[in-house]
């Protein structure tokens, strides 16, 4: 023990090793001052007083004094967790002597008590401990950069700010709010490990190659539309059960206008034939109409829900009926086939194999993200999320926020809608889109957008898309039950959501 104590370093000696460098870096320093008063002619002198200092600290700051403040933690680590296991073996010991001299029922369950309090203030004063320890290292580590910060004021290398950032990290670091932030991300990650070892063995081919990652991707690009649109809502708390439906809204209006001639169906009883425009006329004609249909339609929902403060749950459902029973009436329910070959080919081509869906999908992605983190509007829509009544207070007009979330949504529904349609080459009808809704709120929940309102990123959103997407696709090739796919997802969100409340009770 003897030993082991002249390895720990006290306050005073960590001071003594120190002060060499505090003495040489400080004169530096002030010299660097009294030049900088002196004005802009100076920056050479300056430049080398830095160089001379920086090469110092290089030399001595961790042989001479962070390496052997950090052995000296690890040693007072051992001997805190030494301390520990002695204190229960002593508090273990004097139970079970207690325990022995009662007799009486009430006496035992009280000594169990005391013991239970006994054995948790030594695990508090033991992490007590173990917390002062590691503030001693971490403050060790971030002196040098203090050093540094002073000198070149404030202006850090990449490799520099990389390490302290790291360093943070560790320093932060908590088991148990990584596994509530990340747990789900590690399990799907195993599950598609597994899934990348047991498809080859059933199917003979491998499931991660470049044809199959693209494929992931492509299918994932109008749906990425859809979840970016919702997410805005959900970081209102609120949803959209109407997607799924708007889907299929605007899949039949973009079919019909970019139909393969005269279309074969009719709406209203009315047989529309747009081949008299041409084709790139269509193409945005068709994209105009998506965006504007889902637009009113998203307007209304978000027009009841900011004005009567109605639940979304109940305008979007009424949305939903809405939409599906007006699509269906004036169609009669049928599919009206194909678009024109050549528009797949004019909006989203393969070049030399790689679908520029993709493209559509990342700018989109961009556009939001510039709208969520750098306008007014973004600003505020996170302040409503997070409390709409402090934000109304505040000046922000919680009925313009919301209205203009519902809107910003419609807007990329329709242009989800649209991407699809040229995607699928059409077959656009009522039915088609069922289901989705379903997904891009389970995309944005898995993606750590927060029921709870003001809590979400667009990254989260993006991984979400590319999670339910991967595992649908993986699943598909391997053969299982679409039923049983939904059974996957259901447990994915169940998981999501569970974990998103347990991480909201935490804050709380």
């Amino acid at each position: 023990m003897a030993n082991e104590n002249s390895k720990i370093l006290t306050v005073e000696e960590e001071m003594q090793l120190r002060q060499p460098i505090e003495e040489y870096i400080g004169g530096i320093q002030a010299e660097i001052d009294r030049l900088r008063e002196g004005g802009a002619g100076n920056k050479q002198e300056i430049s080398k007083l830095i160089k001379k200092a920086e090469d110092y600290l290089s030399a001595h700051f961790d042989q001479e004094y962070y390496q052997k403040v950090k052995v000296s933690c690890e040693w007072e680590k051992a001997q805190v967790k030494e301390n520990y296991d002695k204190r229960l073996s002593e508090l273990r010991r004097e139970h079970e002597v207690t325990l022995a001299k009662l007799s009486d029922h009430h006496e035992i369950k009280d000594e169990k008590y005391v013991y239970k309090n006994r054995l948790f203030d030594a695990r508090m004063k033991r992490d007590k401990e173990l917390q002062q320890i590691k503030d001693r290292r971490h403050e060790a580590f971030a002196y040098r950069y203090h050093l540094i910060d002073l000198l070149r004021m404030s202006k850090f290398t990449i490799v520099e700010s990389a390490a302290q950032k790291w360093e943070n990290y560790k320093y932060t670091f908590n088991k148990r709010t990584f596994l509530l932030q990340n747990g789900l991300y590690l399990a799907i990650v195993l599950i598609f490990i597994a899934l990348c070892i047991i498809t080859p063995m059933v199917k003979n081919a491998p499931l991660l190659t470049y044809n199959n990652v693209l494929n992931i991707f492509q299918q994932a690009s109008p749906r990425m539309f859809l979840a970016l649109g919702v997410a805005g809502l959900i970081l209102l708390t609120g949803t959209d059960l109407s997607i799924g439906r708007m889907v299929g809204m605007g899949m039949t209006t973009a079919t019909i206008i970019m139909h393969q001639g005269i279309n074969t169906g009719s709406v209203f009883g009315h047989i529309f034939d747009f081949t008299g425009l041409p084709i790139i006329v269509r193409v945005f004609f068709a994209l105009f109409m998506c965006i504007l249909l889902c637009t009113i339609f998203t307007a209304i929902a978000g027009f009841f829900t900011a004005k009567f403060k109605m639940h979304p749950f109940i305008s979007t459902m009424a949305n939903m009926l809405v939409i599906f029973g007006l699509v269906t009436y004036a169609t009669k329910g049928v599919s009206f086939g194909a678009i024109e070959p050549t528009i797949p080919n004019m909006i989203i081509p393969k070049v030399n194999g790689f679908p520029t869906i993709i493209l559509w999908a990342l700018a989109a992605i961009i556009v939001v993200w510039f709208i969520w983190n750098k306008t007014a509007f973004g600003k505020n829509l996170y302040a409503v999320g997070g409390n709409p009544e402090a934000a109304s207070v505040s000046g922000i007009s919680v009925f313009k926020v919301t209205v203009g979330a519902f809107i910003l949504a419609g807007i990329l529904y329709g242009f989800g809608s649209w991407l699809e349609c040229a995607r699928m080459v059409g077959s656009g009808s009522a039915a088609y889109g069922q289901g989705w809704e379903m997904d891009a709120i389970a995309a944005c929940v898995v993606g750590g957008v927060s029921f709870t309102g003001g809590i979400g990123k667009i990254s989260g959103v993006v991984v979400g898309v590319i999670i339910f997407t991967a595992l649908t696709y993986s699943l598909t090739i391997l053969g299982i039950d679409t039923n049983l796919q939904f059974v996957f997802s259901g447990i994915i969100i169940l998981v999501a959501v569970t974990l998103d409340c347990l991480k909201y009770v935490q804050k709380k």
